[in-house]
């Protein structure tokens, strides 16, 4: 959601707004015009012959949201609610608030909501939400305690706490609170990030984890429990086994590049320069805007000598990702070299 950049961006819409209607005085409101045309204006008649009921708001509102038109929707949802004092109204208004970036209105009808229904712990998670995609950890810690304390089965809550502490760097605060919340609800995004925390510490718990999560998987379509398996053996220097899982991973899903990636690397390590650089190469054909795979075909040119097509693709790489720091560095370097 990165809600602390997006904030503010409804200020310059306003000034925009503000100019082209200087200009435009007898100029229908497209916008608005959309409610009286197909799929919405039945439902507008509706609402135009009954305007007090919230259930007619909320239907035309998902029905806005489905066809992309969120701005619109949000009106029909703050109706819907206004009328209704529904919390799974609040809710659903508060999730379309928070895609069209009305991050302090959404922040205003979760307090509304965990006052008014102080049993339903979903305002306090949301919110808990909001204040660490915000960088206030102590405001969202503070709600994730509270729902716990309310509601110490609530496996949603553990989680979202182990998120916020593994942010944090609290390492044994996060497995803490993601042991529990996997206890409770074995999931496979709590399992995987628990797993991710003990490979971290190279702990074998994390092999159990995702041994677990891969034979509950009898289609054997899922990824991410061998994918992370395959972390495992790469870091815990295994590299036979991890090859053997990022390649089982490439079976499932022949688009998943960070196999190819990962695969590459173990390569690359090995001094198998240009079985690396095929494995990278295949990496770009699967996906050509991951900078990693460029990267990696940078450093295996270089490794070869060739400083020419390795600053190309460091290059790419770098177009790719303007953050790539170790990119910019290695062209720089091989520049002045």
């Amino acid at each position: 959601m990165n809600f602390c950049h997006k904030v503010f961006r409804w200020l310059p819409l306003l000034v925009l707004a503000v100019c082209i209607g200087c200009g435009s005085e007898d100029k229908p409101d497209v916008k608005t015009d959309i409610l009286k045309k197909s799929p919405f204006k039945s439902i507008t008649d509706s609402i135009a012959r009954f305007p007090d009921m919230p259930g007619m708001y909320l239907d035309r509102a998902v029905r806005l949201s489905q066809h992309n038109q969120l701005e619109l929707a949000t009106a029909d949802f703050r109706k819907a609610w206004q009328l209704s004092q529904d919390e799974n109204v609040a809710l659903e208004y508060v999730s379309n608030l928070l895609m069209v970036n009305k991050v302090e209105e959404a922040m205003s009808v979760l307090k509304e909501g965990a006052q008014k229904f102080p049993e339903n712990t979903e305002f306090n998670r949301r919110l808990g939400e909001i204040y660490a995609e915000t960088d206030n950890t102590q405001a969202a810690l503070k709600q994730f305690d509270d729902i716990i304390a309310k509601e110490p089965g609530n496996f949603e809550a553990w989680y979202d706490k182990g998120h916020l502490l593994a942010k944090l760097k609290d390492t044994n605060g996060a497995i803490t609170a993601l042991e529990q919340s996997f206890a409770l609800q074995p999931v496979s995004y709590t399992g995987i990030a628990l797993a991710n925390l003990h490979i971290g510490r190279k702990d074998k718990r994390a092999l159990a984890i995702c041994n677990y999560l891969i034979a509950r998987d009898s289609a054997e379509i899922q990824t991410d429990a061998v994918f992370t398996k395959g972390v495992f053996y790469a870091e815990t220097g295994d590299r036979k086994k991890a090859l053997e899982q990022f390649e089982e991973c490439i079976r499932r899903d022949w688009k998943l590049t960070d196999a190819y990636i990962e695969k590459g690397i173990i390569f690359y390590q090995q001094q198998q320069l240009d079985t690396a650089l095929s494995t990278f190469n295949l990496s770009v054909t699967v996906s050509n805007t991951n900078p990693d795979g460029y990267f990696w075909i940078g450093r295996c040119y270089e490794a070869m000598n060739n400083n020419e097509k390795a600053i190309e693709n460091y290059q790419r790489a770098l177009s790719l990702d303007r953050t790539f720091m170790e990119a910019a560095e290695r062209i720089k370097r091989l520049r002045n070299s």
